[in-house]
């Protein structure tokens, strides 16, 4: 299963969903979604992993690069809808220095 994306929108936040599985054939559509996301300036996105099955290692260095750009685009990213599986690996990674882990707002 290749990863896919949906975006919706909470006044100035822009919420990026992905399902599927973040690998190394993850890379062209993690790019294609942080620029759709990216497309209206705003100053959040909010990954949602909740519909994500998979990540390794690959998946992990992809999402350094989509934090790298939002860094240089002066944006902040947060991540929610984590397992505690995949919030205990974004610990150990330190990835969560680096985004902010929150709990999903019920919709």
């Amino acid at each position: 299963m290749s990863l896919d994306y949906e975006l919706g929108r909470r006044g100035n936040v822009v919420l990026m969903r992905l399902t599927g599985r973040i690998d190394r054939e993850a890379g062209t559509t993690l790019d294609v979604a942080y620029a759709a996301a990216a497309a209206s300036d705003p100053p959040v996105i909010e990954v949602d992993f909740a519909g994500v099955d998979y990540i390794n290692s690959t998946g992990i260095a992809l999402i350094v690069g989509v934090l790298s750009r939002a860094r240089a685009d002066r944006r902040k990213i947060r991540a929610l809808g984590l397992t505690d599986h995949y919030r205990h690996i974004f610990e150990i990674t330190r990835l969560s220095d680096f985004i902010e882990v929150v709990e999903p707002i019920p919709r």
